[in-house]
């Protein structure tokens, strides 16, 4: 049994050594680049989403504060009237926009643990995607010259091309 495993673990590192002969390295190191910007960059549109949905959760919250603040006026009136049946009408609306405001509140905590999460996120994200720029442009100095697939190798300059340039300068510079 463990000479049937032996052979099984080589024989799957030796296709694992095949496949990483076969992948181009470089490519598959851009790839992954991209899609950590990628995801870099649908956390930045999320976060953006969320302090929007914040701000407008805020904005309900200051209007629930303003009724609030109405409805404690409209209750001094309706006790200092003795309109009990009035005044148990306010009490209502006032239980009611004070559940509306702690659920609010809930809301606002939990934008912020998203946000927060989020901002965690991205503080990981960043220098592993630097590192990864990193790794491509050590591969790039270390293959040399890297082009993507179509694309033609600058050609030589001549001597002949130098010459003319130079002289195109020389006569540009001493007008003659």
């Amino acid at each position: 049994m463990a000479l049937v495993t032996r052979l099984s673990r080589l024989f799957r590192a030796d296709i694992h050594a095949v496949l990483d002969r076969i992948e181009e390295p470089e490519l598959l190191l851009r790839q992954a680049v991209r899609e950590m910007e990628e995801a870099v960059a649908d956390d930045e549109r999320r976060a953006g989403l969320l302090c929007q949905e914040r701000d407008q959760l805020r904005q309900r919250q200051e209007a629930v504060r303003r009724v609030l603040a109405t409805l404690e006026e409209e209750l001094d009136v309706c006790f200092r009237a003795e309109n009990e049946a009035l005044a148990r009408s306010l009490i209502r609306q006032r239980i009611e926009q004070q559940r509306l405001q702690g659920e609010l509140a809930q809301q606002e905590a939990s934008l912020g643990d998203a946000l927060d999460e989020l901002g965690r996120r991205r503080e990981e994200q960043l220098p592993r995607l630097q590192s990864m720029r990193q790794k491509i442009a050590l591969w790039s100095r270390e293959m040399g010259d890297v082009r993507l697939p179509g694309q033609r190798p600058p050609s030589p300059v001549r001597d002949e091309e130098v010459e003319i340039a130079f002289l195109r300068e020389k006569q540009r510079r001493y007008g003659s």
